[in-house]
């Protein structure tokens, strides 16, 4: 009963963060255009990770798809901290940081859910663990 609360406070969590961060995509804000101009994606860009966070954060709140959403999830996150390590710098426009650790803190929930739900996946995959 524990783990369950805890994969759903996890799963609740990282939806909140993906869509929280939907509204600086959406409405062109500064510091969004900015990040995506210095990775030479943008509007285009911008706009298509915030849709893929989008359906990202639904996926992961649907139990029945949560490893989908969690291993969406795991990619988009790899770009952003890849692109904040190489790119962008750890901290952005005096943030502190934060867009990183966020970032790496739902890339690690999500392998954390992608390894909870391993028996779906697996099976898919016909892979044992």
């Amino acid at each position: 009963m524990k783990t369950s609360v805890v994969i759903w406070v996890l799963r609740v969590v990282v939806a909140v963060i993906l869509l929280q961060t939907l509204y600086f995509k959406f409405t062109a804000a500064p510091e969004s255009v900015c990040i995506f101009s210095k990775l030479g994606v943008e509007p285009y860009g911008r706009i298509a990770t915030g849709i893929l966070e989008l359906i990202a954060a639904v996926l992961i709140l649907v139990p029945r798809t949560s490893w989908i959403g969690a291993l969406l999830g795991f990619g988009l996150m790899s770009g952003a901290i890849v692109s904040h390590i190489f790119v962008l710098g750890i901290e952005v426009q005096n943030d502190g940081g934060t867009l990183f650790l966020l970032a790496l803190f739902v890339w690690i929930s999500c392998i954390v859910l992608i390894y909870k739900d391993k028996s779906k996946w697996s099976n898919l995959l016909n892979l044992k663990f």
